[in-house]
């Protein structure tokens, strides 16, 4: 398993593509993976799954029958990934703009929720809609998107793309951290 100085060393080179230097605390963990229905959802979406920190949490709470698909772009993060074993997991190291490819190839229906810690705020505009767009568009109706955040810059989007968000503030975390869950 990768240490947290692994992930402090890679979030330094990659900063836009980590977002963060710390791993999310276990009660940001705990707050995003409540936000779903385990107990109906079979096809779990993940993005920026990172070194697995939110990943293990998900996979503890899924049904024995669920899939997770679980979406990093960063060789040395996969690697951490690929650490964890469990036959319902499938790392896919892509960007999530082409989840509906990724889905297709596994056979796999529309995502019942999708979990994210992408740190839109460093990614353009244009980049953000695209890929929470596509994301969307393979989404079950009612499916929960849930999303991390260290600011409330990007809520728009989600207004604009899902409707009604949800704000959920997580103090015991570095930094303190928002959960934006919306619905498709």
């Amino acid at each position: 398993m990768a240490t947290k100085g692994d992930f402090f060393r890679e979030s330094l080179k990659n900063i836009k593509t980590v977002g963060t230097f710390t791993r999310s605390s276990k009660y940001v963990c705990r707050k995003m993976v409540s936000q779903v229905d385990f107990s109906s959802a079979r096809t779990i979406v993940e993005l920026g799954a990172g070194d697995g920190v939110i990943t293990r949490h998900i996979l503890k709470a899924m049904a024995p029958e669920a899939r997770l698909l679980s979406f990093e772009v960063l060789p040395k993060m996969c690697e951490a990934l690929e650490q964890i074993e469990d036959e319902r997991f499938t790392i896919v190291q892509d960007s999530a703009e082409n989840i509906a490819e990724q889905l297709a190839v596994r056979n796999l229906p529309a995502a019942d929720a999708v979990i994210s810690a992408i740190p839109f705020v460093a990614f353009s505009d244009d980049l953000s809609y695209r890929i929470v767009r596509a994301v969307r568009a393979n989404m079950k109706v009612g499916a929960p998107f849930v999303q991390l955040h260290y600011s409330l810059l990007k809520k728009k989007m989600y207004e604009e793309l899902f409707g009604e968000v949800k704000v959920l503030f997580v103090p015991l975390n570095v930094p303190p951290a928002f959960v934006l869950v919306s619905h498709r």
